[in-house]
């Protein structure tokens, strides 16, 4: 393996490295923050669930975040790649 190839490895395994970490701590702020939701509107008294939009809000930056962290990785495009779809024509 050619060392920039290598180098260009190494930087995707440290960007999904840095995602990964950052999932979990959206994910551990986004559960204290729903906590603290919950517990203002049982506090409040109860009714209408309002909480409900901090729970989608959160939820589609936890899957967006999810998704760079653990969704398919980045594949380079290698020689043999390349060569199949000559092959092709």
């Amino acid at each position: 393996m050619a060392e920039e190839e290598q180098n260009a490895v190494r930087d995707q395994a440290l960007k999904r490295l840095k995602a990964q970490r950052s999932f979990r701590a959206l994910l551990i702020t986004a559960i204290g923050v729903l906590a603290l939701m919950v517990a203002i509107w049982a506090l409040s008294g109860g009714g209408y669930f309002w909480p409900i939009w901090v729970v989608f809000g959160l939820g589609i930056a936890l899957i967006a975040t999810a998704w760079q962290a653990y969704g398919p990785r980045e594949r380079g495009i290698t020689e043999d790649d390349i060569q199949r779809e000559m092959d092709k024509r």
